[in-house]
């Protein structure tokens, strides 16, 4: 729900903090809206994708639709949630039977129905970038849902599997690499939900990674009010040793970030790789080495990182 970007998009964001005082919006610092109704909670999320920026123009659509299923079931994950369904918005344009295809093999592999929503069609006059939007609606499996705050001074932070690939893939998909195994992580990423589901009783904070896990880091960090120090050799990387810096960084991997008191296992396959300290000025120590958002710690909104 959160989004890191230029000074308006970030007053923008803070003006509408001043509307979301429901306490199921949880002050727009978390990844999802989580709305108590009787008996049950409920986790909704929605995300968008752009053309340019969170996928190529030349694409298959159905790439494309996964990957708006994917993400927005990620932000579920990371709350611990069940799926329940989903709300499609929609530009009409191109290959529609192929947004449709990819669309029916995602919902199906993570048995999620589709609900409902909206479509429109743009003018002929209107060749600029398409934008589809997902509204995703799940059960929460344990309380209280986890958020972003909560860590605590001296617990671990973990991390389930390897940073990179999604950069990889989009470099194989520039380049036209004809193997798709190469380019799979960047088009068709894989919501961690049996994972999230498996830690949301054990962890005191857990968010996706998206953006980027040095920036997704400080942002736990700062919702929590801690400093995360990080080794950097801990963390498992998909590409070359050369490339680690640019890897902590990318994004795009939809891997869990969360953090344990100490002396306790995650149930799920997870690299410890940092521990919470008391809060310092910047919400990040890389190897020994203070880092903040100013330093370039992963994708910000602004300039296209996948045009092509």
């Amino acid at each position: 729900m959160v989004a890191s970007g230029s000074g308006g998009e970030l007053a923008f964001i803070q003006n509408l903090r001043a509307l979301a005082t429901h306490p199921a919006a949880r002050g727009l610092n978390d990844d999802c809206a989580v709305l108590e109704l009787g008996a049950e909670t409920l986790i909704l999320t929605h995300d968008m994708m752009a053309e340019g920026v969170h996928f190529l123009a030349r694409q298959d659509p159905a790439d494309v639709a996964w990957k708006l299923v994917a993400t927005n079931l990620s932000d579920l994950a990371s709350k611990g949630a069940q799926p329940l369904g989903v709300l499609l918005g929609y530009s009409l344009g191109g290959d529609d039977a192929r947004f449709v295809a990819g669309l029916v093999a995602a919902l199906a592999a993570y048995d999620t129905p589709l609900l409902g929503g909206d479509t429109i069609a743009l003018s002929d006059a209107d060749t600029g970038p398409r934008t589809f939007g997902l509204t995703a609606i799940g059960r929460a499996t344990h309380l209280p849902v986890p958020s972003r705050a909560g860590a605590r001074v001296g617990d671990l932070l973990w991390l389930t599997g390897a940073v990179g690939g999604a950069m990889l893939g989009l470099e194989a998909l520039l380049a036209e690499d004809p193997d798709p195994e190469h380019s799979r992580a960047y088009r068709r990423p894989i919501p961690l939900l049996a994972q999230g589901q498996a830690l949301a009783p054990s962890v005191t904070a857990m968010m996706d990674v998206s953006d980027g896990l040095l920036l997704d880091a400080a942002r736990l960090a700062r919702a929590s009010g801690i400093t995360l120090t990080i080794a950097k050799s801990a963390i498992p990387i998909a590409t070359s040793e050369a490339r680690r810096d640019e890897a902590l960084r990318w994004g795009d991997d939809y891997q869990l970030l969360f953090t344990q008191p100490p002396g306790t296992e995650p149930p799920v396959l997870a690299h410890c790789i940092g521990e919470a300290l008391v809060a310092g000025d910047d919400p990040i120590v890389l190897d020994g080495v203070p880092l903040n958002e100013a330093s370039g710690l992963g994708y910000q909104h602004g300039p296209a990182r996948s045009a092509g």
